[in-house]
């Protein structure tokens, strides 16, 4: 982004494009720069981006550089400067005080190599596998976690809800976060087993769901982000999106209590400029039911027959080999986390990675 555009999603989360319609953009796409890099590029009007590899896949021309005021960033982004917020730590923090933006060309798509390139399916790909399919319906679902069968429940119910409604062939795009997460965090390669033994257990229905891969990074910004995640799937041809409680956020990194309202969310969403298209669709919660031994929804009438089981706990079961009550996950699905945290264990028992992505 340029500054302009830059100022725009960091003050109204949206930008005002030339036919003077808004398109919503809450998190400013940036690349920050240090005072070594903006004095080798001197006067300079186009630059070559590098990937890891050292080749070039993109150009950037006609670019200006700004400063990067980092405090002011945080602070609208996340609504708060205390220390800890993950992304800040892991990434602006350790910015350059400069960025810059232009018009970008890219050469050629981005490859991480990593075995997981397939699921990696642009906008226009995905719009043309849910044409290929012919379906009449797409819901999108944001998760950066393992798919346990609550999860499946409110997705498949979702799919019911929209056949009821009266469409003839909804589309489920399963749309994991596949950009840096928090430490604690399963990371990606490990969920996209996990998904992949979800879908062959037909916990989910292969004929009926995509799996792609969302490379944005996770922010942990709550109302903020949220939108950022409905707009793209939007562009990726989502019409309806399944948002539940306090999506993106966290705890706060300082007290005990929750960084953002869990309802603001979805009421952001409701009203933010430039998602109307979106359809909102807001989960029942789901938890595991002891009457029946396995994910329902929850009924308050009987609530002391309902246990959560949150992402922490699920992770700490993990870890220590303890297999969660029966009908929480798919047995293969669960094998994959226990095997993952197994061999965690084997290899830095007293360490714990810095980040997953």
């Amino acid at each position: 982004m340029r500054e302009e555009e830059y100022l725009q999603s960091l003050h109204f989360n949206s930008l005002r494009v030339k036919d003077g319609s808004l398109v919503n953009m809450s998190l400013p796409i940036v690349l920050a720069i240090d005072d070594e890099t903006k004095g080798r590029i001197g006067s300079s009007s186009h630059v070559g981006l590098l990937g890891p590899d050292g080749d070039c896949v993109a150009i950037l021309r006609s670019f200006e550089i700004y400063k990067h005021n980092k405090e002011e960033r945080i602070a609208r982004t996340w609504g708060t400067t205390a220390p800890g917020l993950p992304y800040v730590e892991e990434v602006i923090t350790r910015a350059g005080n400069w960025l810059i933006g232009g018009d970008l060309e890219v050469l050629k798509p981005i490859k991480y190599n990593d075995g997981l390139d397939n699921y990696r399916l642009s906008p226009k790909q995905l719009r043309d596998e849910f044409d290929k399919r012919e379906a009449d319906a797409v819901f999108a679902f944001q998760l950066r976690n393992p798919v346990h069968n609550g999860h499946a429940l409110l997705m498949n119910d979702t799919r019911k809800r929209l056949l009821e409604m009266g469409y003839k062939n909804p589309i489920l795009l399963l749309h994991p976060l596949g950009g840096f997460t928090k430490a604690d965090d399963v990371p990606l390669d490990v969920r996209m087993e996990q998904h992949s033994k979800v879908l062959e257990d037909g916990v989910l229905d292969p004929e009926t769901t995509i799996v792609a891969i969302f490379p944005s990074p996770m922010h942990y910004a709550g109302p903020t982000e949220v939108q950022w995640h409905a707009k793209a799937r939007i562009n990726a041809g989502a019409n309806f999106y399944i948002v539940g409680r306090d999506p993106a956020g966290m705890g706060h990194p300082t007290e005990k209590r929750d960084l953002y309202d869990p309802d603001h969310g979805k009421k952001v969403l409701s009203m933010a400029p430039g998602l109307e298209k979106l359809n909102i669709l807001p989960f029942r919660v789901a938890a595991y039911d002891t009457k029946v031994n396995k994910m329902a929804f929850f009924d308050p009438t009987r609530a002391k027959d309902f246990l959560f089981i949150s992402g922490t706990k699920m992770r700490a079961f993990a870890k220590s080999g303890e297999n969660p009550p029966e009908g929480f996950m798919c047995p293969s699905g669960w094998n994959v986390l226990v095997k993952y945290y197994e061999s965690l264990q084997a290899e830095e028992p007293s360490e714990q990675p810095v980040l997953s992505t």
